[in-house]
C-alpha cells in the first residue's frame, strides 16, 4: 500500500480512493443503511481519517430507508440530522470538503406512504437502471447525484490546473462547494426542528462533569510513585460517552469521533480539545457528595473484553519474529510494522477508541492518556 494512501486508512478504509500524482485527490463513502440514531455515525471516522489529512471526502447516504418489520407497516427511518452538524464541524476545523450527498430515494414522493413507494423491494432506494455497467450503484440521473458529479468534475478540473495539494486550498470557496454546504446546514435547520443538539443521539448517551470527578476516580491507580498526567487535569471539564452495552465496535466508533468534533475540539489535534473525550462502558453514576464518579456493570462489560481483542490482533504483529521466520510476503509488512508499529494490524474499533478517547472506563479497569 503506497504511504501516501496509508496516512488516510490508519483509522478506517473508506470504499474509494482517488489519486492522482502520487496523492490522494479525494474520497468516497456509500451506504444504503438506515441512518437512525447512532447509525449515522457508523462511518465517520473514515470521513474523519480523509479530512484530517486534507483530502476532499464525499458521503452518500440515503434520505431515508423503508423499513418492514413482521406485524408492523412499512415506515421511512430517516437520517439523524447531527451528522450534518457533524461534517460542518470538520469542515469548519481543517477548511476541507466533508459533504453528504443523498443517496437517492423515494422519501419525498412517498414520505407519508411508503408502502406505495415503486421501490418498495429495495428499501425506497433508487438505484441505476444500468444494472449491468453499475449495478448496485445510486441513480445517477438523480439531483443529488448529478450534484456529486458536478462537484467531483469541478474538483478534478481544479487539480488539472493547479495541481492536487494547491488545488484543495480553495475548494471551499468555490461556489458549486458553497451551495452543497449550505445546502446540508439547511437539511440539519430542517429536520432538527428547533431541538437542540444535546437533544439528539448520540449527544444523549454524552454527561459533562467536571474533571475533578474524573481524576478523583482514577486516582485509585496512583501510588507514591506515580500520579496522573497533565493532560486530564488541563481541561476543566470532562464529557463522558455512555455505551451502555458489552464491549463492541459498530457504530460507537463512528459516534464517538462524531461527539469529538461536535462538543470536544477546538483544533486539529486531540490536544486541542476544550473537553476531555472519555469512552465509558457500563453505566455511568454521578457521585456529587464525593466528587467523583461510578462506573456500574449492567451489561457485563469489563475490560478483558478490550484486551482480549487487543491480544487477537498481536497474531498480525511481525515484529517479535526472527527475520528467518519470515515469508519473502511477510518482509514488506515487517518493515511497515518497523515504521508504524502495529497500528494497521488492530482492528478497526481498537483503533478509533485509542485515537480519539482520552481514556477508557470499564466497571473493571480503566485506560487513559498522560500526554
Amino acid at each position: 500500500m503506497p504511504d501516501h494512501i496509508r496516512k488516510i486508512l490508519y483509522l478506517d478504509a473508506c470504499d474509494l480512493i482517488v489519486e492522482k500524482d502520487n496523492e490522494p485527490v479525494f474520497s468516497i463513502e456509500i451506504t444504503t443503511e438506515a441512518g437512525t440514531g447512532h447509525n449515522a455515525f457508523q462511518r465517520f471516522a473514515r470521513i474523519a481519517a480523509s479530512v484530517e489529512n486534507s483530502v476532499p471526502a464525499f458521503y452518500i447516504y440515503p434520505e431515508g430507508v423503508i423499513v418492514t418489520r413482521q406485524n408492523t407497516p412499512p415506515r421511512w427511518d430517516k437520517i439523524n440530522p447531527l451528522v450534518f452538524r457533524a461534517l460542518e464541524s470538520v469542515m469548519s476545523i481543517y477548511q476541507i470538503p466533508a459533504l453528504l450527498y443523498y443517496f437517492p430515494s423515494d422519501i419525498m414522493l412517498y414520505q407519508d406512504q411508503p408502502e406505495q413507494s415503486p421501490n418498495l423491494i429495495k428499501k425506497g432506494l433508487c438505484y441505476d437502471p444500468d444494472i449491468i455497467r453499475y449495478s448496485g450503484c445510486p441513480d445517477s440521473s438523480s439531483t443529488s447525484m448529478q450534484n456529486l458529479f458536478a462537484a467531483i468534475n469541478e474538483l478534478l478540473s481544479i487539480t488539472e490546473a493547479t495541481g492536487v495539494v494547491p488545488a484543495r486550498r480553495s475548494l471551499l470557496q468555490r461556489l458549486t462547494f458553497r451551495r452543497q454546504r449550505t445546502y446540508m446546514q439547511e437539511q440539519f435547520s430542517q429536520k432538527a426542528r428547533g431541538r437542540s443538539i444535546e437533544e439528539m443521539s448520540p449527544l444523549t448517551a454524552v454527561k459533562k462533569i467536571p474533571s475533578s470527578f474524573l481524576l478523583n476516580y482514577l486516582s485509585q491507580y496512583e501510588s507514591n510513585t506515580y500520579q496522573i498526567g497533565e493532560l486530564l487535569r488541563s481541561r476543566e471539564y470532562t464529557q463522558i460517552y455512555q455505551v451502555n452495552a458489552g464491549f463492541r465496535g459498530d457504530p460507537y466508533p463512528g459516534a464517538l469521533a462524531a461527539i469529538d468534533y461536535l462538543i470536544c475540539r477546538d483544533g486539529q489535534t486531540f490536544e486541542e480539545r476544550r473537553d476531555n473525550l472519555v469512552l465509558l462502558f457500563g453505566e455511568l453514576e454521578i457521585d456529587e457528595d464525593n466528587h467523583t464518579i461510578q462506573v456500574l456493570n449492567r451489561n457485563h462489560s469489563s475490560i478483558n473484553d478490550f484486551f482480549s481483542t487487543v491480544q487477537n490482533s498481536a497474531r498480525h504483529n511481525l515484529l517479535t519474529k526472527e527475520y528467518s521466520e519470515l515469508e519473502s510476503k511477510d518482509i514488506p509488512r515487517y518493515f511497515m510494522q518497523v515504521r508504524y508499529g502495529s497500528t494497521y494490524s488492530k482492528v478497526k474499533h481498537i483503533r478509533v477508541y485509542a485515537y480519539f478517547a482520552d481514556a477508557i472506563l470499564f466497571p473493571d479497569g480503566s485506560l487513559w492518556r498522560d500526554a
